[in-house]
């Protein structure tokens, strides 16, 4: 891995996923890292950033990296998923402010069960994980619509009489 693109998504500032990037950026001069940082209060000293990016931006900065840092988003994970590529996850946490609720623990104990993204539990865990990210394969590809079961199950859902 070469190439990491840090991103925080749209709607929160993760100064602790940054942060920890950054400080293991400063060791790494074979590493190239990039991070979207939101409006957090910390600014980063070994990667370049930008606090919002567009999305043309994104899309071109995710399709040219080797590997994805973030939070826990469904935007970001599956925006991943479609172009193959890994994913280290730091979900946001209720108890330390970050979200109103642990959603993201969630979304990130999901799809790391189903081998879909790897998660850490804390900074220290996302640090040793990327020391081996150069191990890890291309991401498994997602498709980029929806399967025809899903869309059945929907249909019917939605034509079902209510009771």
């Amino acid at each position: 891995m070469n190439s990491i693109f840090v991103t925080v998504g749209s709607q929160s500032p993760f100064d602790r996923l940054v942060a920890a990037v950054d400080k293991w950026a400063g060791t790494r001069s074979d590493i190239h890292a990039y991070a979207q940082i939101g409006q957090g209060r910390y600014e980063p000293k070994n990667m370049p950033f930008s606090r919002s990016i567009t999305q043309q931006e994104f899309e071109s900065r995710l399709a040219g990296c080797d590997l994805v840092v973030s939070h826990a988003g469904m935007g970001t994970i599956i925006s991943a998923l479609v172009l193959s590529k890994p994913i280290l996850a730091l979900p946001r946490h209720a108890s330390l402010g970050e979200t109103r609720n642990d959603h993201q623990l969630a979304t990130a104990e999901k799809f790391a069960e189903r081998g879909m993204l790897v998660h850490a539990s804390d900074e220290d865990e996302l640090i040793a994980l990327l020391e081996r990210s150069r191990d890890w394969p291309a991401g498994p590809a997602l498709g980029s619509t929806a399967s025809h079961r899903l869309l059945g199950a929907i249909t019917d859902f939605v034509n079902e009489s209510p009771s």
